[in-house]
């Protein structure tokens, strides 16, 4: 059986990785310097200013931004101070918090009070995943907030726009309203309201029309939509892939009409990340969700403190507690932990806890919201069909085998290898794994019984490989 992990020359960036991985660099040489004089900060910030640049940073924003860093640091009196150069990141940070914030004068987070039902009005191009993007936040909004939503096909004009929306719907169990492609979307968003309080439905989700580039049909369309609805947010969904054009896309939108926030989709892709961070500070509208993914439960609050953090590869622990707390079961958690402390752990629980890890997503993109984690991961490809054939050789036991491994002599290991397509090698190994991993936690078990015995506050059992 392969590693999960496996070091390899090249892969494939996701978004700000470049980005990250350059601006490691800068603070790794400033850090290796001890004290630092003008000149080490000056050329900090070069390279800082031409790495945001080379990001697709707008250059009007990286000149402010390098200015305002530059002047802090200065006012800061870092200069040939011990320890200074993690004060230069910690203003670099503050400052990249806070031009992806803004001013705080618009809110970041979805508004929903106000009136029942609440309605969303998702606008852009063709193509920048408005109709995804819908079902998403639906989805999102149903498990957070315990929502009923409606989403509601108003594009009339994009082939299979509504057949979309309904397939999207009916995965997700979510009522879909629609009236066709030959009824103005005007009158389709108006009678969706009605529909959703007849339905008991407290938000409303409209998936509007996109054109291959703005004009002027495209808007006259959506500020007659928005003034017979008086949405509470109007959300442009704009592809992070498209760059600058994203900026300059959104930057007409708002000066056509009233966004109220912003939609970054695939922020998991390729692209240089630069447009999520220009784009807050070109229009002074709020990002309020991200696409991380294509699958319908991969979007997230945008947090800029937190993808700041990310950026300067300071991990981003917060969006990992939130991603396990939603995603585990908190009464098989307290369950384990209680076998964990009792030094039972058999090939049902480390089964249990595979499934569990397997929801949380990738394990290249939860890894990477460690602290310190995403430079250590740039040369490392995970391997996540391993995890599928372990779990392909766990349930090839039976469930007395998996509860008593000892049972499992040449013959019934020749069976499971043959069940699950691997090896009688393969099973050897994870079969030594395992009782490597069993002999721990009963080292850790004993550990905390020896301290609870001399009176000392007993020590937490750590963390385990699929554990809490």
């Amino acid at each position: 059986m392969r590693p999960i992990f496996r070091w390899v020359s090249h892969i494939g960036h996701n978004m700000f990785e470049s980005l990250t991985e350059k601006l490691n660099g800068v603070f790794g040489k400033l850090r290796s310097r001890g004290r630092l004089s003008e000149d080490d900060i000056k050329g900090a910030l070069r390279e800082v200013k031409l790495a945001l640049l080379e990001a697709d940073v707008h250059f009007k924003v990286v000149k402010d931004f390098i200015e305002v860093v530059r002047e802090r640091c200065v006012g800061a009196e870092v200069l040939e101070r011990l320890g200074a150069a993690e004060t230069v990141v910690k203003i670099v940070d503050e400052e990249l918090t806070k031009l992806l914030a803004g001013d705080g004068s618009q809110p970041s987070t979805l508004q929903l009070e106000g009136r029942t039902p609440a309605v969303f009005m998702l606008v852009g191009l063709q193509g920048s995943g408005k109709t995804t993007t819908a079902a998403k936040i639906a989805a999102m909004l149903r498990k957070k907030g315990a929502h009923r939503p409606l989403l509601v096909a108003c594009d009339v004009y994009r082939p299979a726009a509504i057949q979309q929306l309904q397939t999207l719907g009916k995965s997700l169990s979510i009522p879909v309203f629609s009236l066709g492609d030959q009824v103005n979307p005007v009158d389709i968003a108006v009678a969706s309201l009605e529909e959703a309080k007849a339905r008991g439905n407290d938000l409303v989700i409209l998936d509007t029309a996109g054109r291959l580039h703005i004009d002027e049909v495209l808007v006259q369309e959506i500020q007659r939509i928005e003034q017979a609805v008086q949405p509470n947010e109007v959300l442009l969904v704009v592809d992070a892939m498209t760059g600058q054009d994203a900026v300059t896309v959104a930057k007409h939108f708002h000066e056509a009409m009233h966004i109220t926030g912003l939609v970054m989709t695939k922020l998991d892709g390729d692209a240089r990340g630069g447009a999520a961070i220009s784009m807050r500070a070109v229009t002074g509208v709020p990002i309020k969700l991200a696409g991380i993914g294509e699958k319908l439960d991969q979007i997230e609050a945008f947090h800029p403190e937190r993808m700041a953090g990310r950026i300067l590869g300071m991990g981003d622990v917060l969006s990992l507690i939130e991603k396990v707390e939603s995603e585990m079961d908190h009464e098989k958690a307290l369950a384990m932990e209680k076998k964990l402390r009792e030094a039972r752990f058999d090939f049902e629980d480390y089964l249990d806890q595979l499934q569990q890890v397997k929801k949380l997503g990738p394990i290249e993109n939860i890894l990477k919201m460690l602290p310190g984690m995403s430079a250590q991961m740039k040369d490392v490809q995970v391997d996540e069909k391993q995890l599928v054939r372990i779990e392909a050789i766990i349930q090839s036991m039976t469930k007395k085998e998996r509860r008593n491994p000892d049972l499992l002599n040449g013959s019934r290991k020749r069976r499971i290898a043959m069940g699950s397509g691997s090896s009688v090698e393969e099973v050897n190994r994870l079969l030594k794994q395992f009782e490597q991993m069993r002999q721990m936690i009963k080292g850790f078990a004993g550990m905390e019984k020896q301290l609870k015995g001399k009176g000392k506050r007993g020590r937490k059992l750590p963390n385990m490989p699929f554990g809490r």
